[in-house]
């Protein structure tokens, strides 16, 4: 008979790793409460509220990548071409127009990485690593290495629409946490792809094409980069080639500190959601108390090896 101490530590540990994410929000807001007596003001939520929408955009198309075991580094060069050609755009069309353009464009990209990973077999930290670089140039020479401002201020009516205190690109961060929430639970489509970082080799005996479902998600990830370009560029009212510097490690920390293993198959888009909300309040409390980014950093990368600790010891429990 197993000693009730052992499953009291069993148990503990169980908790531990299914509501980590939980109990990280609630240690950061308690601190962020105490260091700063700005941070439970309305203006101060909503603002961590606006920032956090691309980088939750971001971070859902990085998962879907991570579920199937792979890695995505282009999705901050993705999101500066999105942020450079709906700028660039908007002089020749309607904003509308531009923004549906600039999704196919990020679309484009994405599937052409998945293809190289899925049915060209390359590595997708080099196939993304390769899309990384092509996107990056591609910004540079769209917008000639300076910020672009649309005309019209196009980007800034998006940005400054509001339904009552609630923005219009929150809205748009929360309907796709909906969307791939219902995706991931719901559909064959969210099945077979945590299927694919499970077991491929399973999947493949079942007679599904697990290679075309790679290409898809790499697809997704290159739409939703784009997406998150357009909100940057929606909320600062220009386009800039540097908006994506950093994103892909901020996406890949944020899938890691929600519970998301990088060998796939496990990983949901509401704790990664948690895992941006863990990282926005760490840049914002740290704003708020004037703190330089560079110890920023630091912090971001000792909580990203806290995580993984975590899920390691949990996991062998």
């Amino acid at each position: 008979m197993e000693p009730s101490g052992g499953r009291r530590s069993r148990s503990f540990l169980q908790v531990l790793t299914d509501y980590n994410v939980v109990f990280m929000l609630v240690v950061l807001v308690g601190i962020s409460s105490i260091l700063s007596d700005k941070f439970f003001t309305q203006r101060n939520i909503l603002n961590i509220c606006n920032q956090l929408s691309a980088p939750t955009v971001i971070a859902i198309g990085m998962l879907m990548v991570i579920l199937i075991g792979g890695i995505d580094l282009s999705v901050g060069a993705v999101a500066a071409v999105g942020s450079v050609v709906v700028a660039t755009l908007c002089f020749h069309m309607g904003l509308l127009p531009a923004i549906l353009l600039t999704l196919g464009i990020g679309l484009a990209m994405g599937l052409t990485t998945g293809l190289l990973a899925s049915y060209g077999k390359i590595a997708p930290f080099i196939a993304s690593l390769a899309m990384q670089t092509i996107g990056i140039g591609i910004a540079f020479i769209v917008s000639n290495g300076s910020p672009i401002i649309p005309p019209l201020n196009q980007l800034d009516d998006l940005g400054s629409l509001r339904f009552g205190p609630i923005s219009a690109v929150m809205v748009i961060a929360a309907a796709v946490v909906l969307i791939f929430t219902f995706v991931q639970n719901f559909t064959p489509y969210g099945r077979i792809v945590m299927a694919i970082g499970s077991n491929e080799s399973v999947v493949h005996l079942a007679g599904i094409r697990a290679q075309l479902y790679k290409m898809s998600v790499f697809g997704i990830s290159g739409f939703l980069s784009a997406l998150g370009g357009i909100i940057i560029a929606a909320r600062t009212a220009i386009g800039s080639p540097l908006v994506g510097n950093g994103m892909e490690l901020d996406a890949i920390a944020a899938a890691v500190i929600g519970g998301a293993s990088l060998s796939g198959g496990k990983g949901t888009v509401v704790r990664t959601l948690g895992g941006v909300i863990c990282l926005g309040l760490i840049n914002n409390v740290m704003n708020l108390m004037g703190i330089p980014s560079y110890p920023q950093a630091i912090v971001k990368g000792v909580i990203i090896i806290f995580a993984v600790i975590l899920q390691r010891v949990t996991g062998r429990a």
